[in-house]
């Protein structure tokens, strides 16, 4: 069964019109993410600030101690508190990463249809942001963090899609036509919802241009990572994405990286240790 153009039009029409009358309400960012990106705006934060919002969250205070003692950061003394941990990772660098730790908490659905649709969406998200820390690393004008950041929401588009199409039977019980509405308007829903929350614009255009192999750039950014991070994860499995030869793919050659997989030890064991920092 395919889905016409013009049906995938009608509910395009359907879904903005929803989003723009709020009976499908765009996800928010989670409290603490709100709290720490305000506090990180102020030019007078110090770390003891930071701290204080961080503790409240003792999932997320957790994961940042975790995060500084591991092997990403390579710290010689074990660290037990928060703004020790902060100290370490930077406050620019815990700003982004209490962001992208926090985003788990929108994966998340009370309705089981939505629940496990989100859940793969989610452990697919980590793995091509793991992926991109990693390549972020050998490109001077890109953060890790950053880059960690962009792979966590290049598909955070799907959300809003999924719950309008938990409502409507033709969507809901034909699960190959949604997976035809979600590869088609999620990266627009997508751009919408980080411009919303007030994303930069090198992320917001994330959604909407990493899946374009053709693009063009003046230089290497976080779209062409998460390009490339996207066709990493693939590697190996019958996905179709899993077939496209990456000489053919524009994002290669802008951030200076072989269009052959990375095999070696290293590079997999950054991947992981990355994987184990989001999904704790």
């Amino acid at each position: 069964m395919s889905l016409s153009n013009p049906l995938i039009e009608q509910v395009r029409l359907d879904l903005l019109a929803a989003i723009e009358s709020d009976s499908i309400v765009l996800p928010t960012l989670p409290e603490v993410a709100l709290e720490i990106r305000e506090a990180a705006s102020d030019p007078d934060v110090n770390v003891g600030m930071l701290a204080t919002i961080i503790e409240n969250d003792s999932s997320i205070a957790t994961r940042i101690l975790r995060i500084s003692n591991s092997s990403l950061l390579r710290g010689f003394q074990p660290i037990h508190d928060v703004k020790s941990a902060i100290g370490r990772i930077g406050l620019g660098y815990t700003s982004t990463l209490v962001t992208t730790l926090a985003m788990q908490q929108i994966f998340l659905s009370t309705k089981e249809a939505l629940n496990q649709r989100m859940r793969a969406i989610w452990m697919h998200s980590t793995d091509v942001a793991a992926i991109c820390n990693t390549l972020a690393k050998s490109q001077s004008n890109l953060k890790p963090e950053m880059a960690t950041l962009a792979g966590i929401i290049h598909q955070v588009g799907t959300l809003p899609v999924l719950n309008y199409a938990v409502g409507r039977g033709f969507l809901r019980d034909h699960p190959d036509l949604l997976d035809q509405i979600l590869i088609s308007l999620s990266p627009e829903v997508g751009s919408r919802i980080l411009e919303a929350w007030g994303f930069a614009e090198e992320l917001v255009i994330v959604p909407m241009q990493h899946m374009d192999f053709d693009r063009e750039a003046p230089k290497g950014d976080y779209v062409d990572l998460v390009t490339v991070a996207n066709l990493h994860s693939y590697l190996g499995t019958e996905h179709p994405l899993a077939s496209v030869d990456w000489s053919t793919v524009s994002a290669f050659e802008r951030l200076g990286l072989p269009v052959t997989p990375d095999e070696s030890e290293g590079y997999r064991q950054q991947i992981e240790a990355m994987q184990g920092a989001l999904r704790d």
